[in-house]
């Protein structure tokens, strides 16, 4: 996942990657680290605005996130980040995004759906997007937002039902994972789950008892996969 799928690089991302995950974004845009001696000074102006970059100069925080992608306090040891502009066959997207999802990094899934949308044809950008979309939907859950995890499992059903033949000539059912998106979804808004949102539109996240177990939930990719 050499978008978000194909925005790694903040805004050069997908709508997908934009409406998905855009508070992770948000957050290496604003909270790039700086050096030690990057203090306000009286005039309230930094000396030190330097950001991080990855290894081919692209703009990326190092600031660490654990499992499902939350940004984690700097100095702490968190879940490696998939490297960016991977390109893999389709059936190495799978079995490598099925991989992170049984071990509970859907967040981590997401990127790698991202870089196979990002490099792949134009004809297949729905099936990857919407696979994409579906594991952000599963981090959004498990995070504890389950309004906005249900709303995007939704959106991403939606678009597969338009890659249903290219899904089946890389051997998975794109029918069976948008009727599990729709299912879950629908669990996670008819019961205690639903958190809504606040006064000012932002979601509330649920409770650590109202939230999902991404292990637990997570879709088989592929047909007849144990």
């Amino acid at each position: 996942m050499n978008r978000t799928p194909g925005d790694r690089t903040d805004d050069r991302r997908s709508d997908a990657g934009r409406d998905d995950l855009g508070e992770d974004r948000r957050d290496d845009r604003r909270d790039g680290p700086r050096s030690p001696d990057a203090r306000p000074s009286s005039t309230g102006v930094d000396h030190d605005r330097r950001r991080d970059r990855d290894a081919a100069g692209r703009a990326r925080s190092a600031r660490p996130r654990d499992g499902l992608g939350r940004p984690l306090p700097y100095g702490t040891e968190g879940v490696p980040r998939q490297p960016e502009g991977v390109v893999r066959a389709p059936s190495e997207t799978l079995r490598e995004a099925q991989r992170l999802l049984d071990a509970g990094m859907p967040f981590h899934a997401h990127e790698v759906f991202e870089d196979a949308w990002k490099s792949g044809p134009e004809d297949e950008r729905d099936l990857w997007q919407g696979l994409a979309q579906l594991a952000v939907g599963l981090t959004h859950a498990a995070r504890g937002n389950t309004a906005g995890g249900a709303r995007l499992l939704r959106r991403g059903a939606a678009r597969l039902a338009d890659a249903t033949p290219r899904a089946g000539a890389y051997g998975f059912d794109a029918d069976g994972l948008a009727a599990w998106a729709r299912e879950l979804a629908a669990r996670m808004t008819t019961g205690p789950r639903e958190k809504g949102r606040s006064s000012d539109g932002d979601p509330v996240a649920g409770d650590p008892a109202d939230q999902v177990d991404p292990v637990v939930e997570a879709p088989r990719l592929r047909r007849n996969t144990v």
